[in-house]
């Protein structure tokens, strides 16, 4: 829309106008003509403190809101969101109860099993899993294809994991996200753009985590934000222990070959 169009519409006068012209020029960022080369200490220093600092939390729990784009033949884009409750005991339990546009189920591991279910239709599967959720983390992704929602962030070495190739990163600036002040960070390795939005002080846990995959076309985008930060949780050891419901459906996991198809 027009200053022109804005100004008959809200009856401005002139000078209201220029104070309008004034006030949008402050408000909205300007673009960005040159970005930092290399990767600035500030960025990996705020980005490994984070990190630490969640991997040196024994248990916690919080929720999380993603949304993940995708992107049609015809180069539409098509948005999808969810929510999740997820529980963390360390070293060997977690719990994530997710649902949405495309899921409704929950993942219980003990330490010795890994159990998915699906309350909707009330049906489940069960495996024997690893020994450490980090090992459970990576059985799930390559061998089953599940991945826990921000699951990266779960591991010990999860500074190692986000830096693995990337090529530059810098310090935004700051910034505000469900009312927590953040430090806002951006990095880039060859096939993707990650940013992520750490709070400020004491607590420096992870709030906002946007992935753009740029290998894909029109750069689809994945964003999760997370909320309600509990680091002394009380859990039972049935938070992280699956009961069969009533008439339960008990199925088998397809396991993912060598190649990437499932087998049996």
């Amino acid at each position: 829309m027009s200053l022109t169009m804005m100004k008959q519409m809200l009856g401005m006068s002139r000078g209201g106008a220029a104070l309008l012209t004034l006030l949008l020029a402050v408000a909205l960022p300007q673009p960005v003509l040159a970005e930092p080369t290399g990767i600035a200490p500030q960025a990996q220093q705020l980005l490994k403190a984070s990190t630490d600092f969640l991997a040196s939390q024994q248990q916690f729990s919080l929720d999380t809101s993603s949304s993940i784009e995708v992107v049609l033949a015809s180069g539409q884009k098509i948005q999808f969101d969810h929510t999740a409750r997820q529980s963390v005991q360390r070293p060997n339990k977690l719990r994530a109860e997710r649902t949405g546009d495309l899921v409704d189920q929950v993942i219980y591991y003990d330490g010795q099993s890994l159990t998915l279910h699906n309350p909707s239709d009330n049906y489940y599967a069960t495996l024997p899993a690893p020994g450490t959720i980090e090992e459970m983390l990576d059985f799930a992704r390559e061998k089953l294809d599940i991945i826990a929602p921000a699951g990266d962030l779960l591991y010990k070495n999860a500074y190692e994991i986000l830096m693995q190739n990337v090529t530059s990163g810098f310090v935004v600036g700051k910034g505000v996200v469900d009312g927590v002040r953040c430090d806002h960070l951006a990095f880039r390795a060859p096939l993707v753009d990650w940013q992520i939005w750490i709070e400020e002080g004491a607590r420096p846990l992870p709030r906002k985590l946007v992935i753009t995959t740029r290998d894909k076309a029109n750069a689809p985008q994945f964003t999760v934000v997370s909320s309600n930060w509990n680091l002394a949780p009380k859990f039972t050891d049935e938070t992280f222990s699956f009961k069969p419901p009533k008439c339960p459906k008990k199925v088998e996991f397809l396991l993912k070959g060598a190649d990437g198809s499932k087998v049996k």
